[in-house]
Formats: C-alpha cells, sequence, structure tokens
C-alpha cells in the first residue's frame, strides 16, 4: 500500500508540475529588443474610410495605388494538389508576385521545392526565400492554398500603411498572453516586420528552427513569438466601421452564423463588404467565389470607386 501510495503521490506531483509548466507557458512574454509593449501603437489596422480618401488628391492616390504591390507567399504540398492547382488558377493571379513554396517537389505543378518535412521549418524558409527575392515589393501575404484571397481589399487596407514600419496583421487570436495571426485567415507582413523576422530567425536563442519545448507549437503561434522579440506585435485588420477583413470560415458558414445571431440584419451581420480573405471551402466553391467576385455585375450599375487597382499582367480571369 506504501508502494501503491508513493506512485500516486509522485504521479500527482509530476501532473502538477506539468500544469504549472503549460499555465506559464500560455502566460510566455518574451522580452524584445526594441523596448516593452508601450511600443505597440496600433493593434486595430483600420482601411481608410471613403471620407479619407477624398481628402488625397488625385495624384496622391494614385501614387499610392501604384507603390502597393503585393508579394504572395503560398504553402503547398503534393497531398493537396488539388488545392493547389485552384489557387494557382484563381486568385493568386492577383498577386503582384506570386510564389508557391512546397515541401517535396512535384512534377504537376511548379513551385519552390524547400526539402523540408517540419512545417514550421519549411515556413521559415520559404519568408526568408521571399525576403531575399522581394525586389521592389514591400507587401508580403503568407497563406495556404485552402484560403481564398481577395488581393485588390488587401491592397486597400494597406494603401496608406507605411510598410517600412512593423506591421504584422490579420486575424489576430490570443493563446494565453501570446497574440498572433491566425494562418488559416492569411497573414500579412510589412517590408520592416519579414526583416525583423529574418533576422531573428539567425538567433537560435530566440527563435530555434526546430524548437526546444516539450509540446509543438503551431506554426503562426511560434511566428508571433518570434516577431515578438523584435517589437512586432499581431494586429487585427478591419475595414472603417471595425468589421474584421481575416476570416476563418467560408462565406456560407458566416451567413449561416448571422442567420442564428442576427436574423433581421443577415447581411450586415455576415462580413465586410471589403473582406480580404474566407476559408473552408472547396476547390470548387473557390472557382464560384471567383465568379461572384470578379465577373458578376449588375447591366448598369457602377460602384463609382475611389480607387482602381489593375491586376497584374497576365490575370485573366476578372
Amino acid at each position: 500500500m506504501l508502494s501503491e501510495g508513493g506512485s500516486f503521490m509522485k504521479g500527482m506531483a509530476m501532473g502538477g508540475i506539468f500544469c504549472l509548466a503549460l499555465s506559464l507557458f500560455g502566460s510566455f512574454s518574451p522580452a524584445t529588443e526594441h523596448g516593452p509593449d508601450e511600443h505597440h501603437h496600433h493593434h486595430h489596422v483600420k482601411a481608410p474610410s471613403k471620407d479619407e480618401l477624398t481628402r488625397l488628391s488625385d495624384s496622391h492616390v494614385q501614387a499610392l495605388v501604384n507603390q502597393v504591390r503585393v508579394s504572395c507567399i503560398i504553402m503547398v504540398q503534393p497531398k493537396i494538389l488539388v488545392y493547389w492547382a485552384t489557387a494557382l488558377e484563381t486568385w493568386s493571379k492577383h498577386c503582384d508576385k506570386a510564389v508557391f513554396y512546397t515541401s517535396e517537389s512535384s512534377k504537376a505543378l511548379e513551385a519552390v521545392d524547400l526539402n523540408e518535412k517540419d512545417d514550421w521549418a519549411r515556413l521559415r524558409k520559404a519568408l526568408k526565400h521571399a525576403y531575399e527575392n522581394a525586389g521592389d515589393l514591400r507587401w508580403f501575404f503568407l497563406a495556404q492554398a485552402t484560403t481564398f484571397a481577395i488581393i485588390e481589399n488587401l491592397k486597400h487596407l494597406v494603401l496608406t500603411k507605411d510598410p517600412e514600419e512593423p506591421f504584422y496583421l490579420g486575424n489576430a487570436m490570443k493563446s494565453g498572453e501570446l497574440e498572433y495571426v491566425a494562418y488559416e485567415s492569411g497573414i500579412v507582413l510589412s517590408y520592416q516586420a519579414l526583416k525583423r523576422l529574418v533576422n531573428v530567425f539567425e538567433d537560435e536563442e530566440k527563435c530555434p528552427e526546430r524548437g526546444h519545448t516539450l509540446w509543438k507549437m503551431s506554426e503562426d503561434k511560434q511566428l508571433a513569438v518570434c516577431l515578438k522579440y523584435t517589437g512586432v506585435f499581431a494586429e487585427n485588420g478591419e475595414d472603417s466601421h471595425g468589421k474584421g477583413l481575416f476570416n476563418s470560415k467560408s462565406v456560407d458558414s458566416l451567413i449561416t452564423d448571422s442567420m442564428k445571431d442576427n436574423p433581421t440584419n443577415v447581411v450586415e451581420g455576415c462580413c465586410s463588404d471589403l473582406a480580404v480573405t474566407f476559408n473552408g471551402m472547396s476547390p470548387n466553391q473557390m472557382q464560384v467565389m471567383m465568379f461572384g467576385v470578379y465577373r458578376l455585375r449588375p447591366y448598369g450599375h457602377d460602384f463609382h470607386d475611389l480607387l482602381v487597382f489593375q491586376p497584374p499582367e497576365g490575370s485573366d480571369n476578372d
């Protein structure tokens, strides 16, 4: 009996230590090289309103439109080839530069083969490659092939933002004390944020390639931890009315939720008119989404948009 009781107490002690470790890890807040959290000036990043844009001269607006160019970093794997092919044929054509990064080579579609099975290590390599080959591109959109994105709305969101400031934004979430941007909804990084991230990749103590915790963190949380060490914090991308622009669900799921929660005003309760991303759609639904976003128009109706983002050369699907 004494032996069994001793084993029980040891088990309780070990369980307590493990729970304590989990608690501490959940509230983990690394020190930053750029000072404490008061340097974090903008937790909610809002797209410019119509009033803000009308106050700018036409030449200023056009200059901003010409400067906002997006490099898309799209993570794929051969096992999701159908999503990969769909992303290639649909929304990625609206990126100013779209590069697919894969875990292993595929004869079917072209991509940068990183020859890396570990998700976090592969993501690091992709981000470093994108930074080193950025050219004059100053905004970076990180996405999975299962995400559907409307790049023109992303450009509108960051139109008046300075890419030399460290923006890291999307669908901001919280885990303990750690704020991060959800990977499945897409992640936006300014040039300055990506530059700091690539630099901290060199510091194995702050941003280990393989990690040295007992349990594995998701890539988006590991990304947030590394960025936090450089003074870059997660931001929630919103329209001028405060509605989130990055969605982890599909349009039909959001509408279904809104029908339950906002039965008297389903559309207003669903999602922003200027939404940037959706997730959870099948490849066929993504094709339908392209039709709705880029092709379907009520004849004779003009939205009188203040901005016109021309699709990149070779984008033949709008």
